[in-house]
């Protein structure tokens, strides 16, 4: 009887420690988070990016050294594959999510891939935070962890906002392979 009572008593105590950590489980995938390094041009790590679902979209966080100063085009671009050899055109092109138009400033835009520049001082950093509402973390048609992943690129210029299909942002300087690997 007394071995009984432990075994269901034990049994409880596992129960009760399963639904406490259900409940700390976010509903709809909310807090789920991502890490991946970006790569430059010559293959070397410039630091790392993290993504976090939040109920709004998709919190995106860098911590990046070595880039060149000045304002760059910041994309989700629809393929995980950043080969520097290629010059990251592997990574295809900006993630549409399902809207046809490029750019933050055109009647039709922007597509989940489109984000602000973003401004790199003298001394090579960008540490920066970006709120993306096109994107999603979960499974959809607006989510970056579809079969083949998505990338984060970093263009050499800055992005118009206008001109399609990419803003005239320039070539590709770095990248960062996003999938649910990582």
């Amino acid at each position: 009887m007394i071995r009984t009572a432990r075994i269901a008593a034990a049994c409880v105590l596992a129960l009760s420690a399963s639904v406490s950590l259900a409940a700390d489980e976010p509903a709809g995938g909310e807090g789920k988070t991502v890490h991946a390094t970006v790569i430059g041009l010559d293959g070397n790590a410039m630091g790392m990016i993290t993504l976090q679902q939040t109920p709004a979209g998709v919190l995106l966080s860098t911590d990046l050294k070595g880039l060149p100063q000045g304002e760059h085009g910041f994309h989700f671009h629809e393929k995980g594959v950043c080969d520097p050899a290629a010059k990251f055109k592997t990574s295809g092109g900006h993630f549409a999510a399902g809207m046809p138009e490029h750019g933050l400033m055109v009647m039709d835009g922007p597509h989940g891939g489109d984000m602000p520049n973003q401004y790199v001082g003298p001394d090579g950093v960008l540490k920066t935070q970006v709120l993306n509402t096109g994107v999603t973390l979960t499974p959809g048609p607006k989510s970056l962890l579809d079969a083949d992943g998505s990338a984060l690129v970093i263009h050499a210029g800055q992005d118009d906002y206008t001109s399609q299909p990419s803003g005239n942002a320039g070539g590709r300087i770095a990248c960062a392979v996003i999938s649910a690997g990582e």
